[in-house]
């Protein structure tokens, strides 16, 4: 089954390039001119990738992401953002609002389309993951996307619960920043400030969890790891 991408750009000539090279690689395409226009089709045509142009009207991309990842329906839509703007600052923003990759313009249709392929097909690997884990008071539904402190349910985003079950998947072992924001971000080689991003995530994430953030420990100038609950936790 062919692949939805919806395209959120204002400019023709961009829209017209990106529609005719989509279709070429087999996906197909359904376009949004604003950020309005945006939310409203994310949610009626639930797209398998939004690219998301980051100057637009009525809404720039930086606030559709957001209204994206705090809707249920749309949060785990993946996100590649498109932008003229190169400032690392820009960047770590639409990382921390929930994008899953960021490209600059002018850009290589190759290197765009490869990244497509990539986060659909780690979408996709997601998707096959149905357990049920439960450490202590913590339970989470990796079928369901469903996270539960004390059996109360607890609202992450998407990039929350991918960085919770990819250190309880790890079994203890400390793990590094670059490699979570590799894995759940797609950055093997980030700069200092997008690696921020993972520790901005990981205050979040605790202050969700409440009484289990205890299970989540820092390991100074390295990274993170999950400790496993002891019977009385």
């Amino acid at each position: 089954m062919q692949k939805k991408i919806l395209i959120v750009e204002d400019e023709k000539d961009i829209v017209k390039m990106l529609e005719y090279n989509l279709k070429k690689e087999g996906f197909r395409t359904t376009i949004a001119w604003d950020g309005q226009e945006a939310l409203t089709k994310a949610e009626r045509e639930k797209p398998d990738l939004i690219l998301l142009d980051l100057m637009l009207p009525e809404k720039d991309g930086f606030e559709v992401c957001s209204s994206l990842k705090k809707n249920s329906y749309t949060a785990t839509i993946p996100i590649i953002m498109l932008t003229a703007k190169s400032q690392e600052a820009d960047k770590i923003v639409g990382l921390e609002l929930g994008a899953d990759d960021y490209i600059t313009k002018p850009f290589s249709v190759r290197e765009l389309i490869a990244r497509i392929k990539a986060v659909l097909r780690r979408r996709t690997e997601k998707e096959k993951e149905s357990e049920v884990i439960q450490k202590g008071i913590l339970t989470v539904d990796c079928g369901k996307i469903q996270v539960e402190v004390n059996q109360k349910p607890v609202e992450l985003t998407a990039k929350e619960f991918e960085l919770l079950k990819t250190l309880i998947k790890a079994k203890g072992r400390v793990l590094s920043r670059d490699y979570l924001l590799d894995t759940i971000w797609g950055y093997d080689r980030a700069s200092e400030i997008e690696t921020r991003t993972v520790d901005v995530h990981i205050r979040s994430l605790r202050k969700k969890l409440k009484s289990a953030a205890k299970y989540i420990v820092t390991v100074k100038q390295y990274g993170y790891r999950f400790e496993e609950p002891s019977e009385k936790s």
